[in-house]
């Protein structure tokens, strides 16, 4: 395994922005640049440890430029890893894991070099600071203090076995949940029990079928949340349930690919980690180092919204029971039946069929005249694809920013299309940290996991679909209009609790009159998006919001209850644990399931919102408030747009964050806007 000055990853791009030279990148070149870069990272931090004096440059600055080339391969490989990964990238994955954690734990728990920041952190009065630099010493010092500096030698090395442990028992869940979840694709043998589709989306499933050798066939892919997209749609009852049913049992069938063991194991070791912190349960230590402070304040809010979510679940399942009725259907509803006769409801109720706004909703000009129309309207910036530059996979493309005055901003990659090689969801991540220090500017990925049309066809989003992109790119504006000097603290490095408010806040934006009459137009005669229909919709702003937030509040109960098992507690069935732990909380409701089960949650078993999952209804308390000022403040324009880039989307996590939204806002947010917007007050 060698590493030479040919290893891509050996120095940094010369490509623009520092794009990753994806054309000679090869699988080879991860290890052996991996290795090479934990070796330079701990020579880099030896020679920060033997300085005789402390200052704040030679420790904290140092440490902030420390680690490069181990960063290079590391941001490149996971994002490869997560939008195209494959049986060899798994195998290097399976290795880095553990030597990774075994190598950042050799950093965070190193007590000389603690002792450097503690030093630096008892005289910080005196060094006379800026106000991100004061922040970042605070940070370091937290950061090193929740991963365990303080703690004595013995404690030390059992907290290095168990993150070790949970760093393999994490890529294990995340190999095991895609290869059961690609398994459990749904092979439909007649195009007749695909009624109600339409000719694309039956199409995309007899191309799913011939990818996998199934000429004459059609294909229905798992995704990774419970139920499907396509279950509005579907008038065959029994193909919905068989997907509904493969929808709920994805990797819990004691095969090879079942992880309730690792689940187990899992909620144990952050169990027992905790207490080395001084910590009853996982999820005090995490809550601890987020804007919510304790698991109590989290279950206060919850526990003040569960009530009327499930109640409003159970009025929204008696309108579509007697739509079942109506058509003497003869059944009782269930989960697979939901999200085809919510559409039944909606246009009963408000003459709003969503499935019909698909033809308005083209990718290009969902894309193009929407999410950057809205951007350049709100921040200035402006986008042109690069097609001479090249990302990581065929159909990631590359677009260059730039601000008004027409200087450089970022890169932006866009990756629309679901493939068996890519996990399920959608995501944001960086492949370059915006940093004044480094002298670095951003480049930000999205992530979709939209089925990829038959060639020559047009690519049509669903609401959802269409929503889901906006959401997104409030997470792309964060990591591209950051203008911070530390890496440490470049576009979403906050909080995990507040990491999805300007994410969300971005959504207002899908429907907003000036952006939706730009973008949402019928593909082929061109015709605008009927008002009547907008109008309609946005009258139905609280319907199926029952659904919606008691399937979310499940997820987040669920998450909670795993991390505040200590380490005594014995889980038998891990089934009869989650029916338990949603019954507990008065959120049982069979038609109604939860949003993720534990065997597929990988936000908080293969990702980082372990005792954060929360955080989506937590920052959306943020989120309403903000809708809520644009609104009252002239809504989409530059002036309003500067006021939120240059009070909270430029400063990432260079201050705190409740601190940043204070500036924003000019108080504190109140939770009556997100009762109201849901139908919860």
């Amino acid at each position: 395994m060698t590493f030479n000055e040919e290893n891509p990853f050996a120095h940094r791009s010369t490509l623009e922005f520092e794009l990753p030279p994806f054309e000679r990148i090869r699988d080879e070149h991860y290890l052996p640049a991996f290795y090479a870069g934990c070796a330079a990272h701990l020579g880099e931090i030896d020679t920060i440890v033997k300085e005789n004096d402390v200052t704040f440059e030679n420790t904290i600055v140092a440490m902030e430029r420390a680690g490069q080339l181990l960063t290079r391969v590391l941001i490149v490989f996971y994002n490869k890893s997560s939008s195209d990964t494959s049986p060899a990238l798994d195998k290097i994955e399976e290795e880095i894991a553990p030597k990774l954690s075994s190598h950042m734990d050799s950093i965070r728990l190193n007590p000389a070099l603690f002792q450097r920041i503690k030093t630096l952190h008892e005289r910080k009065e005196s060094l006379n600071l800026d106000a991100e630099s004061a922040w970042l010493l605070e940070r370091y010092h937290m950061d090193f203090i929740h991963a365990g500096a303080h703690l004595s030698d013995a404690d030390r090395e059992t907290l290095m076995g168990y993150n070790e442990r949970l760093s393999v028992l994490e890529t294990q869940y995340g190999q095991k949940v895609l290869a059961d979840a690609n398994d459990l694709a749904v092979v439909v043998d007649s195009v007749e029990e695909l009624d109600g589709l339409s000719e694309t989306q039956i199409a995309t499933a007899a191309a799913a079928a011939k990818a996998r050798g199934l000429e004459g066939k059609w294909v229905i892919p798992m995704v990774n949340f419970t139920g499907h997209p396509l279950l509005s749609a579907l008038t065959n009852r029994g193909l919905r349930e068989r997907i509904m049913v493969n929808s709920l049992i994805k990797a819990s069938r004691g095969n090879e690919n079942d992880v309730q063991d690792i689940i187990k194991e899992f909620v144990h070791l952050r169990a027992k980690r905790a207490e080395l912190f001084g910590f009853k349960t996982h999820a005090e230590y995490v809550t601890s180092d987020q804007t919510a402070g304790t698991p109590a304040h989290v279950h206060t809010m919850l526990r003040r919204i569960a009530p009327a979510a499930v109640r409003n679940a159970r009025a929204e399942a008696k309108d579509i029971q007697s739509a079942i009725d109506a058509e003497n259907g003869g059944f009782e509803i269930k989960s697979w039946d939901w999200d085809f006769y919510t559409e039944r409801v909606r246009i009963e109720k408000y003459n709003v069929d969503t499935t019909k706004f698909k033809p308005y909703f083209e990718l290009e000009r969902v894309l193009q005249d929407g999410v950057f129309f809205a951007a350049t309207k709100l921040f200035g910036i402006t986008f042109k694809e690069r097609n001479d530059l090249v990302a990581y996979h065929p159909d990631a493309r590359v677009f260059e920013v730039h601000n008004e005055d027409g200087s450089a901003l970022a890169l932006f990659v866009f990756d629309a299309y679901a493939r068996e090689s890519k996990r399920g969801g959608a995501w944001m991540n960086n492949l370059v940290d915006q940093s004044h220090l480094l002298g670095q500017k951003p480049i930000i990925v999205n992530n979709l996991n939209v089925p990829k049309p038959p060639a020559g066809e047009p690519t049509l989003l669903t609401f959802d679909e269409t929503n889901t992109l906006f959401h997104e790119f409030g997470h792309a504006l964060h990591g591209m209009l950051s203008n911070v000097n530390y890496p440490r603290f470049s576009g979403t490095s906050t909080p995990r609790d507040f990491v999805e408010f300007p994410s969300q806040v971005n959504e207002m934006w899908m429907l907003w009159p000036e952006v939706v009459e730009n973008y949402a137009k019928h593909y082929i005669t061109g015709e605008a998006l009927p008002q009547e229909w907008i109008d309609n919709l946005n009258a139905t702003e609280t319907f199926n919001q029952g659904h919606a937030t008691t399937s979310y509040l499940e997820a987040a109960i669920l998450d909670l209850a795993w991390h505040e098992l200590d380490s005594e507690a014995q889980v038998g069935d891990v089934q009869e644990f989650e029916a338990k732990a949603i019954a507990d909380y008065g959120l049982d409701f069979a038609p109604v399931p939860t949003r993720y089960r534990s065997t597929y949650f990988t936000h908080i078993f293969a990702g980082g919102y372990a005792s954060g999952y929360y955080g989506y209804i937590w920052s959306e308390v943020l989120d309403a408030e903000t809708v809520e000022w644009f609104k009252n403040n002239g809504g989409l324009t530059r002036k309003n747009g500067d006021h939120f880039r240059n009070t909270l989307l430029s400063r990432g996590g260079s201050q705190d964050a409740l601190q940043l939204f204070r500036d924003f806002r000019g108080q504190d947010a109140s939770i009556e806007p997100l009762l109201k917007r849901r139908g919860l007050n």
